[in-house]
């Protein structure tokens, strides 16, 4: 039987192949095995990061009942790279790389404390007085990632120019990362097999928070759940590729629009395409202008800004 779940493994192990077969220097396989062992090294790190955003959007969009949430709508990518631009500041060049990662995963986590405290009272008020958290975290998220905002144009004017590029580029999206922490695969692990172990009550939260209060399912408390798995997960994808947008807002979209919300299938399909996008951005990033190599994410952004602007001109 042809099922869906076939279709996105094969488009996966497709898009994989081809990205490790191709790259700024053509098409040689099987001629260079260095070539193909860097390509390779992106395309792992392609598929966990674009796993990790397409989770989070499905379950940020799940949480705030709003089809055009993504992992950023809360600000979370904006401390991540305060941190990482804090780290590179006062840390050596030898660890720069690893002091960057190690200061957007701080700089996440402060963001993460940030938005919790500020919507705690909406994040655990009893379902029956209020429907839905949606309006106000995004409200809280926007001004987060605000305030987040201004401090990195800050950090940019008062970069050396000899970092300035780099920066830049993190900034707007970079896989070329040699190699991936086990823990980001560890966290797309723990993440994916709860949200599985979850889905149930997923659902029955999808249906909406009164309903679900009076099926027993303790509200609040998932909610909380919800968020923070969303959040590390953005987290840990941004520590090691910068800010990569779009794939967390169109991807679980556009699996909502096939398989319907049911989250058994929603989540785990959102995870699948959502590595084979980035997979394929990628590889339009490292092609599209050879031997010049593009930010994944101004590919993404490139792609995602007129998805996103149809999808809300269908909404309005």
């Amino acid at each position: 039987m042809f099922t869906p779940w076939l279709v996105l493994l094969l488009l996966l192990v497709l898009v994989s192949a081809v990205a490790i077969s191709c790259g700024s220097t053509g098409c040689d396989l099987p001629r260079n095995a260095i070539h193909h062992l860097l390509r390779l090294q992106r395309v792992i790190a392609a598929l966990a990061i674009g796993a990790l955003l397409s989770l989070s959007g499905a379950l940020l969009q799940l949480l705030l009942r709003n089809p055009l949430a993504d992992p950023y709508t809360l600000g979370i990518s904006g401390g991540a790279a305060v941190g990482a631009l804090l780290s590179s500041f006062f840390l050596p060049f030898s660890v720069i790389t690893v002091g960057m990662q190690f200061g957007s995963m701080l700089g996440a986590i402060a963001s993460i404390l940030l938005l919790f405290f500020m919507a705690r009272r909406r994040l655990f008020v009893p379902p029956t007085i209020v429907e839905a958290p949606g309006i106000g975290l995004i409200l809280t998220g926007v001004m987060i990632a605000a305030g987040f905002g201004a401090i990195i144009s800050l950090l940019l004017v008062l970069s050396p120019d000899t970092e300035l590029r780099g920066a830049l580029f993190w900034l707007m999206g970079d896989l070329d990362v040699d190699s991936v922490s086990g823990l980001v695969w560890l966290v797309l692990v723990l993440a994916g097999g709860w949200s599985l172990w979850r889905a149930p009550q997923l659902n029955l939260l999808a249906h909406g928070e009164a309903t679900a209060h009076l099926l027993g399912v303790s509200v609040p408390r998932l909610r909380l759940q919800v968020l923070l798995l969303a959040s590390i997960a953005t987290a840990a994808a941004v520590s090691v590729a910068g800010a990569i947008g779009f794939i967390g807002l169109v991807v679980p979209h556009v699996c909502r629009l096939v398989l319907g919300n049911d989250q058994r299938r929603l989540l785990p399909a959102s995870m699948l395409l959502g590595a084979a996008a980035l997979v394929l951005a990628d590889l339009v990033a490292r092609t599209i202008v050879a031997p010049i190599q593009l930010p994944v994410g101004v590919v993404t952004a490139l792609i995602g800004v007129p998805v996103f602007l149809f999808i809300l001109s269908r909404r309005t």
